[in-house]
Protein backbone atom coordinates (compact mmCIF):
# COMPACT_ATOMS: atom_id res chain seq x y z
CA UNK A 1 0.00 0.00 0.00
CA UNK A 2 1.66 3.40 -1.41
CA UNK A 3 1.48 6.59 0.91
CA UNK A 4 -1.61 8.15 -1.14
CA UNK A 5 -3.64 4.89 -0.54
CA UNK A 6 -3.11 4.87 3.21
CA UNK A 7 -4.09 8.50 3.45
CA UNK A 8 -7.32 8.22 1.96
CA UNK A 9 -8.37 4.97 3.67
CA UNK A 10 -7.88 6.73 6.88
CA UNK A 11 -8.85 9.99 6.07
CA UNK A 12 -12.17 7.97 4.79
CA UNK A 13 -11.92 6.53 8.19
CA UNK A 14 -11.52 9.46 10.12
CA UNK A 15 -14.11 11.18 8.25
CA UNK A 16 -17.01 7.69 9.21
CA UNK A 17 -15.87 7.67 12.72
CA UNK A 18 -16.37 12.07 13.25
CA UNK A 19 -18.92 12.90 11.25
CA UNK A 20 -20.98 9.41 12.36
CA UNK A 21 -20.31 10.64 16.60
CA UNK A 22 -21.47 13.95 14.87
CA UNK A 23 -25.23 12.07 13.74
CA UNK A 24 -25.17 9.93 16.44
CA UNK A 25 -24.85 12.45 19.36
CA UNK A 26 -27.58 14.69 17.32
CA UNK A 27 -30.37 12.67 16.23
CA UNK A 28 -29.87 9.58 19.24
CA UNK A 29 -28.30 11.20 22.30
CA UNK A 30 -29.32 15.32 22.32
CA UNK A 31 -33.15 13.72 22.00
CA UNK A 32 -32.68 11.19 24.49
CA UNK A 33 -31.11 13.47 27.26
CA UNK A 34 -33.52 16.12 26.25
CA UNK A 35 -36.60 14.04 27.01
CA UNK A 36 -34.92 12.61 30.31
CA UNK A 37 -35.00 8.94 28.85
CA UNK A 38 -31.48 8.52 30.53
CA UNK A 39 -32.10 9.87 33.65
CA UNK A 40 -33.47 12.89 35.34
CA UNK A 41 -29.74 14.47 35.68
CA UNK A 42 -29.43 15.49 32.18
CA UNK A 43 -26.08 17.02 32.36
CA UNK A 44 -24.71 14.03 33.24
CA UNK A 45 -26.32 11.30 31.17
CA UNK A 46 -24.50 13.98 28.60
CA UNK A 47 -21.30 14.19 29.94
CA UNK A 48 -21.29 10.02 30.28
CA UNK A 49 -21.60 10.45 26.54
CA UNK A 50 -19.04 12.89 25.82
CA UNK A 51 -16.43 11.68 27.85
CA UNK A 52 -16.09 8.66 26.27
CA UNK A 53 -16.45 10.35 22.67
CA UNK A 54 -14.30 13.24 22.42
CA UNK A 55 -11.00 11.47 22.61
CA UNK A 56 -12.30 9.77 19.22
CA UNK A 57 -13.85 12.79 17.78
CA UNK A 58 -10.59 14.86 18.53
CA UNK A 59 -8.37 11.87 17.51
CA UNK A 60 -10.62 11.40 13.79
CA UNK A 61 -10.35 15.09 13.41
CA UNK A 62 -6.56 15.36 13.73
CA UNK A 63 -6.24 11.91 11.44
CA UNK A 64 -8.91 13.39 8.75
CA UNK A 65 -7.07 17.41 9.00
CA UNK A 66 -3.53 15.23 8.44
CA UNK A 67 -4.39 13.09 5.87
CA UNK A 68 -5.70 15.62 3.96
CA UNK A 69 -3.14 17.82 4.00
CA UNK A 70 -0.83 15.13 2.96
CA UNK A 71 -3.49 14.72 -0.02
CA UNK A 72 -3.46 17.81 -1.31
CA UNK A 73 0.56 18.74 -0.73
CA UNK A 74 1.47 15.13 -2.31
CA UNK A 75 -0.92 15.39 -5.03
CA UNK A 76 -0.80 19.63 -5.70
CA UNK A 77 -4.76 20.16 -5.57
CA UNK A 78 -3.54 23.61 -4.23
CA UNK A 79 -5.03 25.30 -7.32
CA UNK A 80 -8.51 23.72 -6.66
CA UNK A 81 -8.69 26.22 -3.90
CA UNK A 82 -8.77 29.16 -6.30
CA UNK A 83 -11.37 27.64 -8.47
CA UNK A 84 -15.40 27.62 -7.54
CA UNK A 85 -16.10 24.38 -9.21
CA UNK A 86 -13.98 22.93 -6.25
CA UNK A 87 -16.22 24.52 -3.46
CA UNK A 88 -16.33 21.23 -1.54
CA UNK A 89 -12.22 21.36 -0.85
CA UNK A 90 -13.18 24.55 0.79
CA UNK A 91 -16.41 23.32 2.61
CA UNK A 92 -14.18 20.47 3.78
CA UNK A 93 -11.25 22.62 5.35
CA UNK A 94 -14.14 25.07 6.20
CA UNK A 95 -15.58 22.34 8.47
CA UNK A 96 -12.65 21.00 9.55
CA UNK A 97 -11.16 24.14 11.17
CA UNK A 98 -15.07 24.76 12.89
CA UNK A 99 -14.49 21.29 14.56
CA UNK A 100 -11.16 21.61 15.28
CA UNK A 101 -11.84 24.82 17.17
CA UNK A 102 -14.92 23.23 18.62
CA UNK A 103 -13.04 20.12 19.87
CA UNK A 104 -9.72 21.71 21.17
CA UNK A 105 -10.59 24.95 22.22
CA UNK A 106 -14.65 25.49 22.54
CA UNK A 107 -15.10 22.18 24.36
CA UNK A 108 -12.41 22.16 26.52
CA UNK A 109 -13.11 26.55 27.26
CA UNK A 110 -16.25 27.02 27.32
CA UNK A 111 -18.62 23.51 27.26
CA UNK A 112 -16.49 22.31 30.70
CA UNK A 113 -16.87 25.91 31.95
CA UNK A 114 -19.84 27.42 31.14
CA UNK A 115 -22.52 25.04 29.72
CA UNK A 116 -23.04 23.32 33.29
CA UNK A 117 -23.85 25.93 34.89
CA UNK A 118 -26.31 26.97 32.80
CA UNK A 119 -28.03 23.37 32.07
CA UNK A 120 -28.38 22.99 35.98
CA UNK A 121 -30.33 26.45 35.78
CA UNK A 122 -32.05 26.26 32.70
CA UNK A 123 -31.75 22.93 31.23
CA UNK A 124 -34.26 22.88 28.57
CA UNK A 125 -33.28 26.00 27.15
CA UNK A 126 -29.42 24.25 27.55
CA UNK A 127 -29.94 21.40 26.09
CA UNK A 128 -32.18 22.73 22.76
CA UNK A 129 -29.73 25.55 22.33
CA UNK A 130 -27.40 22.91 22.31
CA UNK A 131 -29.05 19.99 19.99
CA UNK A 132 -29.91 23.22 17.70
CA UNK A 133 -26.17 23.51 17.30
CA UNK A 134 -25.44 20.38 16.61
CA UNK A 135 -28.30 20.03 14.20
CA UNK A 136 -26.46 22.89 12.17
CA UNK A 137 -23.16 21.37 12.62
CA UNK A 138 -24.36 17.50 11.13
CA UNK A 139 -25.94 19.61 7.97
CA UNK A 140 -23.06 21.05 7.22
CA UNK A 141 -20.93 17.99 7.42
CA UNK A 142 -23.65 16.18 5.65
CA UNK A 143 -23.43 18.96 2.86
CA UNK A 144 -20.08 19.09 3.02
CA UNK A 145 -19.41 14.71 2.78
CA UNK A 146 -21.67 14.50 -0.28
CA UNK A 147 -19.69 17.45 -1.93
CA UNK A 148 -16.53 16.09 -1.22
CA UNK A 149 -17.55 12.11 -2.97
CA UNK A 150 -19.65 13.49 -5.90
CA UNK A 151 -16.90 15.91 -6.53
CA UNK A 152 -13.63 13.86 -5.87
CA UNK A 153 -15.67 11.52 -8.83
CA UNK A 154 -16.49 14.05 -11.04
CA UNK A 155 -19.44 15.47 -9.94
CA UNK A 156 -18.50 18.84 -10.25
CA UNK A 157 -20.98 22.19 -10.53
CA UNK A 158 -19.93 24.46 -13.22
Amino acid sequence: MDDLTLARVLHVLGVVVWIGGVSMVTTVVLPAVRRGALGEDRLKAFEAFERRFIWQARAAVLVVGLSGLHMTARLGLWDRFADPGYWWMHAMVGVWCLFAFILFVGEPLVLHRIFPTWARRDPERAFAVFHRVHVVLLVLSLVTVFGAVAGSHGWLFP
